[in-house]
């Protein structure tokens, strides 16, 4: 079973970047299609990005398309997620999800693993 950490988040301004890690242990991190999520003060859990197994086919929310980019190190057992152009709505806690699907799913029920969390705030 994996377990999963997130780092990287904090507190930033409108139009700077952060970049997330997400660590993987307990588990061979090439076997798992690796995501992030985020979730808003009272809204629900969405879907940001997720990386295939190999890293070749990738999937973005609209929301973030062309400023966000998912990446992984399969040799360091970790999955990054790079942001840029943050904007105020961004602002969320932001989630690593890991699963065993032959496919790119976006659906918080996919996922059967999941990280604790890290804070991202933009402020404006």
């Amino acid at each position: 079973q994996v377990q999963l950490v997130e780092s990287g988040g904090g507190l930033v301004q409108a139009g700077g970047s952060l970049r997330l890690s997400c660590v993987a242990s307990g588990g061979t991190l090439p076997t798992y299609v690796m995501a992030w999520f985020r979730q808003a003060p009272g809204k629900e859990r969405e879907f940001v990005a997720v990386v295939s197994r190999g890293g070749g086919s990738i999937r973005y929310a609209d929301s973030i398309q062309g400023r966000f980019t998912i990446s992984r190190d399969n040799a360091k057992n970790t999955v990054y997620l790079q942001m840029n152009s943050l904007k105020p709505e961004d602002t969320a806690v932001y989630y690593c999800a890991a699963d065993r699907t032959q496919t790119l799913p976006v659906d918080v029920a996919a996922y059967d693993y999941w990280g604790q969390g890290t804070q991202v705030t933009v402020s404006s």
